[in-house]
């Protein structure tokens, strides 16, 4: 009876022991396959993944960029016409030119108190519900551009590729303003235009905070 007992008893300390060994294969695949993709990933990053990826999420982090490129969309669907639509363009396509002039190393003067007014005069535009001739509103907004993708190129990671920076910032911006110009037409409008232009205001606040920050 002993003798069952103690084989009995073996038999359970093994069993035991496979469970815990298989837990703790289970454990370590489960940390191999965590580990194998983010390392892996972060190899990667240092190519065009990297490039894209921090292009891209810039401007969403960047929140004086996220301002300004919103204040965009919000304007050109404020003023109508052929406003909605060339704005938001002439935007990131001149943005994309000063980031490339950044990433050469070509310097402009104060560029982040330029990118901090650039959120306030555009906030003032929509707050004042300014309707300037589309030339005019398209050289402001260009002027704007220089400086934000110069912001850009400047900060380019070390490992990341230029181009697809380029790209990933340049494609942000556009969703951005897309949000902007959806709001504008959607949202902006009511109470007679008065949800347009208070969100205008707290644009030209956040300017004043990138300004004095």
């Amino acid at each position: 009876m002993s003798v069952e007992i103690g084989l009995l008893t073996e038999a359970q300390t093994n069993g035991a022991t496979v469970r815990q060994s298989r837990r703790a294969r289970r454990v370590w695949l489960l940390v191999l396959a965590l580990l194998i993709p983010g390392h892996a990933l972060a190899h990667e990053a240092q190519g065009a993944l990297g490039g894209f990826v921090s292009g891209f999420t810039h401007p969403i982090f960047g929140y004086d960029h996220l301002f300004a490129m919103l204040a965009v969309g919000i304007w050109g669907a404020q003023m109508g016409g052929g406003s909605i639509w060339t704005l938001p363009v002439v935007f990131p396509l001149i943005m994309a030119v000063g980031g490339f002039l950044g990433a050469a190393g070509v310097s402009l003067p104060n560029v982040e108190i330029m990118v901090a007014l650039s959120v306030v005069g555009l906030g003032l535009a929509i707050a004042l519900e300014l309707k300037p001739a589309l030339l005019i509103a398209t050289l402001a907004v260009g002027a704007f551009a220089v400086f934000h993708g110069h912001a850009h190129g400047t900060e380019l990671p070390a490992a990341a590729d230029p181009i697809t920076y380029a790209v990933g910032f340049v494609s942000a911006t556009g969703l951005i303003h897309l949000v902007g110009i959806g709001f504008g037409l959607l949202v902006g409008s009511a109470l007679n235009g008065w949800v347009a232009r208070g969100a205008g205001v707290l644009i030209v606040l956040g300017g004043v905070y990138f300004l004095i920050t």
